[in-house]
């Protein structure tokens, strides 16, 4: 286990109870802009070591009783049927995929709104589905100019247009399938609606990075950076922060730009705005929940490291641009950091090097580093996956803990039968022959006991690898980085 660097307890108190206070200073009743992952937060998790991925879930949990859900969906994302990159499946499909996990936790989802809708087909579509299975659905739109012209927006053809959302609890978190889903302005419309009702409600924000009182230049708060590399998001010293208070904390472009404009909004819905600046918006608390500074700046360079690998391969595989590896290199240079500075690459290159072949290493939760090279029978993760396991279940390397006689049935059935050029066994491939052979070989039976210690282990490939190999991994949790080339010159190469 690494070291911790975060209190994940002392988070979650701290949290809550910045919430409830939140909600009180408004009388009971707040709209709550929930940015980034409400569960399966790993970036997190990564550059705050101690932190949890479902650790948002978990706050929530403590307010259940408090707190409704309501999810925002652009229905121009839903129409050009945009997808998460970390799951793979699109945004409509992760509504109903946060609608079942939220549901599964105990926590009430209120509605489902469509934002930004223009007539789309598919957005009717798929409000259709959704209110077959009995989830409410309310529909937002399009607003000319928004958001300069604000005598439009908040008036009974800017906002007033909007569905009202019926809520029935005093705290309505507002959260969506990725940014630019429209929340923001989900929570300003809910404002409007409620100040013409005679309802006194409150508007905050939720992100956690960057976080607001670190250092702009700190290592988790630049990790912040590398990840919204594509969104081209910049951490700022909040202007309006530092002119009310003369204190300096940090905010991101995107909200330090707009708040002029959130201004001007509060102060036409209310006749004053309840806040100074960005910063008076958030309740963050994470920063008050780090104990060991060191390890999260250690952290946060390494997740740099490997946020550079996944921009440099994205590059080679059309889905980054070359303004995003600039961006994080720019980052590296920025902390003095070198791709070699993981650990785990110089290992790969070194015995690719040797081989002549593809080759991956494995650091292990120990700092020992274990190699793997291509062979006729397997391919270089799928020998260093089984190197690892021997290594951790103290087994002699020479043992063969799957037989030649198993391999070659599968290779047979790959080629012969399944079309594939390549006869060696993938990672997953490799983990059913092992799990067989593990039911009568006692020696294959230790090694698979050893697969949850793999969690949080790193990879390093010398080629980039398979979508396989690297979801293999991934599952096992592992934090997998390529070197940004293919192992052939063919053009297309199947994933």
């Amino acid at each position: 286990m690494g070291k911790i660097g975060f209190d994940n307890q002392k988070y979650l108190e701290l949290q809550s109870r910045r919430i409830l206070e939140r909600v009180e200073s408004f009388g009971g009743k707040l709209y709550l802009e929930f940015g980034g992952k409400l569960f399966d937060d790993y970036h997190a998790s990564r550059v705050l070591p101690g932190f949890e991925p479902d650790s948002k879930l978990k706050m929530l949990l403590q307010l259940k009783e408090h707190a409704e859900i309501v999810i925002a969906i652009s229905a121009a994302d839903i129409e050009s049927n945009k997808h998460r990159a970390d799951l793979g499946i699109s945004y409509d499909q992760d509504v109903m995929r946060l609608v079942d996990a939220f549901r599964e936790a105990g926590l009430y989802v209120g509605s489902v709104v469509m934002t930004q809708y223009q007539g789309q087909r598919a957005a009717g579509q798929f409000a259709a589905k959704l209110q077959e299975l009995g989830v409410k659905v309310y529909w937002h739109y399009v607003i000319p100019d928004y958001p300069s012209n604000i005598p439009l927006i908040v008036s009974d053809e800017g906002f007033g247009k909007n569905d009202y959302i019926e809520t029935s609890r005093p705290i309505v978190v507002v959260t969506a399938p990725g940014p630019g889903s429209g929340k923001m302005a989900t929570c300003l419309s809910q404002l409007y609606h409620e100040h013409k009702r005679g309802i006194r409600a409150g508007y905050a924000k939720y992100e956690t990075f960057p976080i607001w009182n670190l250092p702009l230049k700190h290592p988790v708060n630049l990790a912040y950076e590398a990840a919204t590399a594509d969104l081209s998001d910049v951490n700022m010293i909040d202007p309006f922060h530092l002119e009310a208070y003369g204190e300096t904390t940090v905010n991101y472009n995107r909200d330090i730009e707009i708040f002029p404009v959130l201004e001007a909004m509060f102060r036409k819905i209310y006749g004053s705005c309840p806040y100074k600046s960005p910063t008076d918006m958030g309740v963050n608390m994470a920063g008050y929940a780090i104990v060991d500074d060191d390890v999260c700046r250690e952290a946060s360079r390494q997740e740099i490291l490997r946020r550079y690998y996944a921009a440099a391969c994205g590059r080679v595989r059309g889905t980054a641009t070359a303004a995003e590896v600039h961006k994080i290199e720019m980052l590296l240079s920025t902390l003095g950091l070198e791709p070699s500075m993981r650990r785990c690459v110089p290992p790969a290159l070194d015995e690719a090097e040797r081989t002549g072949g593809p080759a991956t290493a494995i650091e292990l939760s120990d700092g020992t580093i274990v190699t793997g090279k291509t062979s006729k029978l397997l391919g270089a993760s799928s020998a260093a996956l089984l190197n690892a396991l021997k290594h951790l279940g103290s087994i002699n390397k020479k043992i063969e803990l799957i037989s030649p006689a198993i391999i070659a049935p599968i290779q047979h059935l790959k080629v012969e039968h399944l079309g594939n050029r390549n006869p060696r066994l993938h990672t997953d491939e490799v983990l059913i022959a092992l799990s067989m052979c593990a039911v009568t070989n006692p020696t294959a039976e230790i090694a698979m006991e050893q697969l949850s210690r793999l969690k949080g282990c790193q990879v390093h490939s010398s080629v980039i690898l398979s979508q396989v190999d690297e979801n293999v991994f991934k599952k096992l949790g592992c934090d997998v980085t390529c070197e940004p080339v293919y192992q052939s010159h063919r053009l297309y190469h199947k994933q």
